[in-house]
């Protein structure tokens, strides 16, 4: 990652932007037990109080590595019930990020988060819609399938 991905100019200027880096050896106890760290890379999304809300592991290529950090903050935002930001974290990597691995995943999420925010469930046919057109292989499909339903 080092070699890669964080020079990278993008990554380095959104990292900076957004997050509060911390590199924590995986063999630096307490942490590293703390967070459950077995293998490197390990990024593990935080909230303000220290709690887990999104973790990646292995290595990630600059091209996804943002995707990947915006979805850990929409997961934060999703977990402390700020479904408005998740949702415009979700929107980005949809929109930015389109053919990106983490793409598949923001729209489901951002299907739910709909839902919980309206409690209409045409957010979450439009999950099973758009999944099922654009990403059919992925794991995200199947997991919206009772949504055809709706």
């Amino acid at each position: 990652m080092d070699a890669v991905t964080y020079p990278n100019q993008d990554v380095a200027a959104f990292i900076s932007e957004y997050l509060i880096p911390i590199r924590v050896r995986s063999n630096a106890i307490p942490l590293s037990e703390d967070f459950t760290v077995k293998w490197t890379p390990t990024h593990v999304m935080l909230d303000i109080k220290g709690k887990e809300h999104n973790r990646t592991v292995g290595f990630v290529p600059p091209e996804e590595m943002i995707p990947v950090l915006l979805m850990g903050m929409a997961k934060t935002c999703f977990d402390l019930d700020d479904l408005d930001q998740a949702m415009v974290y979700l929107d980005q990597i949809i929109r930015t990020y389109p053919k990106g691995h983490s793409a598949p995943g923001a729209i489901y999420l951002r299907g739910v988060s709909g839902y919980l925010a309206t409690h209409d469930a045409k957010n979450l046919k439009q999950i099973y819609e758009k999944l099922r057109d654009d990403y059919p292989q992925s794991v995200w499909a199947q997991r919206s399938l009772p949504y055809r339903l709706l």
